[in-house]
This record gives C-alpha cells, structure tokens and sequence, in this order.
C-alpha cells in the first residue's frame, strides 16, 4: 500500500494539516504527516528540515512506496525531500504552493515589494509569525481552539531562509496539483500545461484545516492518477 506523507508549511506546524490526515486516515488511507517544526528556527532551515525529514521517515518505520504533499512553502522542497529518501518515492503532490524553482531563492521568485515589506519586518534575523504577515489575520478563517493551536505553533523564521537557494534537485518522477485558493491559480495552470493531474477545491490557503473532507476527496483523486 502507499503511505500518503503529508508536510506542513515551514511557516505553521502540523496542527494545520492534522484534519486532512485525520480526513484520510478515517477513508482507510495510510497517512503520515510530519513534523517539522523544530528544524526551521535557525539556518541552514532547507539542509535542516530536509535532514529532519528523512529522519522522521526512517524514525517512523514506512517502508515504501510514499507520495509526498507538501502544502505552501513545503512544495517547492519536494523533490529535495524525495531525493533524501532511501524508500521509493511514487510522486509529488503539491498542495495550494509554489513550484520547484532549484537553485533560486524565496525573494527571487516572488514581487520584490513583498520582499521589501517581509524584509522590513525583520527583528532580530527572525520573521514574524506567518499569522502577521498580513493586514488581516488569515487564522481568522479557522475554528478557535485549532486556530490558537496554529498560531501557537507558528514559528519565527530566520530571514535567511528567505535567501537561501532552494535545493538544486530535479525531479523527473510523478506529480499533481491539487489548487485551494485562487492566488495559486497561475501555478496549477502551469501544472495542467506540464500534463500533471489537477484538482480544484473552492476555498482557501488553510482548507486542509477547515475543510478536510474536501481537500481529502481532492488529494485521493490525484493519488489515484499518479
């Protein structure tokens, strides 16, 4: 059987990917999310989490074959986590995220006025938490008691992880996409343009959160075609 291997954003913890694992586990999939939380408090974050990746696969005792998701800032570090894996990877899923760009950095792919406004909030080498990157709070769209348990989870990322080049890793395996909100649309139209399987569910950033079921349904459709 092939375990689905679920990865938070490096920017939240696993709270924000629990009901999605909870959602899959109960439809009889073999599910295991990670958690990564300790690995991004200082650089190098993308040597650290990757590290901590494969030793939390081996830790866990799954032996094959794995699809990996990665939601948000954990997709573009897909095929670094596939290539740290000593198990047969099956493919990629990229949940509402970037694609892979190897060899670049956060800041150079993104509108250099968002880099100068993250940059600006900078305090002592660390990000804020990602809850007060905006003008309003994107928590605010989950349930109270899982919402304080994100927002306690929410890391103070170093700055330099925005700098650092990604891993520079090609993956030429499997993928799809599955799309949660509409600011990705561009990316899961460049995944139906490379011939990926995609899936659309009409929501937001943090629906694994708030809407399990749906996103759940979603991820199965594309495993299914990998």
């Amino acid at each position: 059987m092939v375990t689905v291997v679920l990865m938070h954003s490096p920017f939240l913890g696993p709270s924000s990917m629990r009901p999605l694992a909870d959602e899959l586990a109960s439809d009889g999939v073999a599910v295991l999310l990670v958690d990564l939380q300790m690995t991004i408090n200082e650089a190098p974050v993308h040597q650290r989490l990757i590290g901590a990746f494969a030793d939390a696969l081996e830790d866990s005792g799954v032996t094959g074959p794995v699809i990996l998701v990665g939601h948000s800032g954990a997709g573009p570090l897909l095929p670094g986590f596939a290539y740290a894996l000593e198990i047969d990877v099956a493919g990629l899923v990229f949940l509402d995220s970037d694609l892979p760009t190897p060899g670049r950095s956060w800041r150079e792919t993104v509108d250099p006025a968002l880099v100068n406004q993250v940059k600006a909030s900078v305090r002592d080498g660390k990000l804020p938490r990602w809850d007060r990157w905006f003008p309003e709070d994107p928590l605010r769209l989950v349930p109270s008691e899982l919402r304080e348990e994100m927002r306690d989870e929410a890391p103070q990322v170093p700055w330099e992880f925005l700098k650092e080049q990604r891993p520079t890793v090609e993956w030429t395996g499997a993928c799809g996409y599955v799309l949660l909100s509409a600011v990705y649309e561009d990316q899961a139209a460049k995944a139906e343009a490379l011939g990926w399987p995609v899936e659309r569910v009409e929501s937001h950033h943090l629906a694994a959160a708030t809407s399990p079921s749906a996103v759940a349904a979603a991820v199965k459709a594309v495993v299914s075609r990998l």
